[in-house]
């Protein structure tokens, strides 16, 4: 059974800075591609950014040159990196692993960016 545990979230002043993390377990993660979306309130959830099983990455527009994602296949961890936080980064956000066809999604961390 694929379960994805997300941590990291938390309450940051805009500018700000913090790193997501996602544990996988019972999956072959490292064949595996790694996504971290996010929603806020009102809104669709969104993609914000997919790494490949080869380390391949692609960002949404809105956070590009501010967020990083990267994996540890020793750890089967997703990470995602957050700087110069903004009000609108606020959101809920999850990680999502694709396997064979299939999509398991995290419970969720929160994010609140304060003006």
């Amino acid at each position: 059974q694929v379960q994805l545990v997300e941590s990291g979230g938390g309450l940051v002043q805009a500018g700000g800075s913090l790193r997501l993390s996602c544990a996988a377990s019972g999956s072959i993660f490292r064949i595996n591609a790694m996504s971290w979306y996010r929603q806020a309130p009102g809104k669709q959830r969104e993609l914000v950014a997919v790494i490949t099983s080869g380390g391949g990455t692609n960002y949404a527009d809105s956070v590009k040159g501010r967020f990083t994602i990267s994996r540890d296949n020793g750890k089967n961890t997703v990470y995602l990196q957050m700087n110069s936080l903004k009000p609108e980064d606020t959101a809920v956000y999850y990680c999502k692993e694709s396997q064979a066809g299939f999509v398991y999604w995290g419970q969720g961390t929160q994010v609140t960016v304060s003006s």
